[in-house]
């Protein structure tokens, strides 16, 4: 796609003032990296101390009506009724093949009104479902292009938020509807990094103002501005599944690790006949984590072959990680292969060795108190 049809965040401008090389995320032109140490350092920045993102990419959604959240949870997988008002979970839109036509954070604002943030590719898609069979009374919005999205993520995220008076210390997956400067701005305590952290969802018209603010206050603690780039190796040390990587209309929660997510005693949700007997068969690949042993770095599709030679699946995501220093890897791997197991995996035609292993790759601080 031509950059001239990509949609800009409230933030482009910004980035692009700052000389961030820019990319194709979803159909949005997003920063990668910016200059002045690139994607390790400011990966490395919010691991010791903090780093904003500007993901205004990613989609906006609201349900609202009487019994909207009952709707909701008949749609998606995971169990609204497991949380109360003011929390907020993590969730999948799946087909009735059990597919993963997209993975989201339901806001639960009221019974009548939920809030929820899709995967910017996968927006409409998930609006036209939730619409198509929408009861009356039932209101389903699109409001991609209405709200920004800031993430502050890293051990000195509190800090920067109380610099600004935005409320800190609540607890993991739950948010508070606050202003800021007179502006309304949604905190929540979530995020796609494994380190403590929040995101904001100001007004789009809002977002420049708290971005320049929040920039100001992270500099001044020896933090760093982020793009995308770092985004990606910090969710990949952490075993976060990305869709269209780890999570596709073809690869399902069961097999992707995110049965966690699927409330299976629920009475219905899309794909609940599927996925229900998939879990039961026991048969399907599974994700796994790779810890290269050897010097190489895996990539998404690269073939992973067990010690007699034999294909046993496929790299799903793969990068270099800033933290550990090596090649680190998602992959869908057959139920043959086993934790502790050592496989090689096919990079170009060169054979790396790597261990099986359960993610994450690093240390968790995301729920930390």
């Amino acid at each position: 796609m031509s950059t001239d049809a990509l949609l800009h965040s409230p933030l482009h401008d910004r980035h692009t003032a700052l000389g961030a090389k820019m990319a194709d995320f979803g159909g949005w032109l997003m920063p990668i990296e910016y200059p002045g140490g690139g994607v390790v350092a400011e990966h490395t920045a919010v691991r010791e101390k903090v780093g904003i993102f500007d993901v205004s990419h990613l989609g906006k959604a609201r349900v609202s009506g009487p019994g909207a959240a009952a709707y909701v949870n008949a749609c998606l997988t995971n169990d609204l009724e497991r949380i109360h008002i003011g929390k907020a979970q993590y969730t999948l839109c799946c087909n009735e093949s059990g597919g993963v036509v997209d993975d989201l954070i339901a806001y639960l604002r009221s019974d009548e009104d939920v809030f929820l943030i899709p995967n910017a590719a996968n927006t409409a898609t998930v609006v036209e479902m939730l619409q198509a069979e929408a009861p009356t009374g039932i209101t389903v919005e699109n409001l991609h292009d209405q709200y920004g999205v800031i993430a502050v993520q890293g051990t000195l995220s509190d800090e920067v938020l109380e610099s600004l008076g935005l409320p800190t210390g609540h607890d993991y997956m739950s948010f508070v509807e606050t202003d800021w400067e007179g502006l309304p701005v949604i905190v929540c305590r979530t995020g796609y990094t494994g380190e403590r952290g929040y995101e904001l969802v100001p007004m789009w018209d809002n977002a420049g103002p708290l971005w320049d603010t929040l920039a100001v206050a992270v500099a001044e603690r020896g933090g760093l501005v982020c793009g995308l780039g770092a985004r990606d190796t910090l969710r990949t040390e952490m075993g976060y599944p990305l869709h269209g990587n780890d999570l596709s209309p073809d690869i399902t929660p069961v097999m992707a690790g995110s049965a966690w997510a699927v409330g299976w005693d629920k009475p219905a949700f899309w794909g609940k006949a599927a996925l229900t007997e998939q879990r039961a068969a026991k048969t399907s690949r599974l994700s796994r984590g790779l810890l290269v042993t050897g010097r190489g770095i895996p990539r998404s599709h690269c073939a992973v072959i067990d010690s007699e030679g034999a294909s046993v699946g496929e790299v799903t995501s793969g990068t270099f990680s800033p933290t550990r220093k090596q090649g680190i890897a998602l992959a869908l791997l057959d139920r043959s292969v086993a934790l502790g197991d050592s496989v090689s995996i096919d990079v170009r035609g060169r054979v790396v060795e790597a261990e099986v292993v359960k993610p994450p790759f690093v240390e968790v601080q995301v729920r930390e108190s």
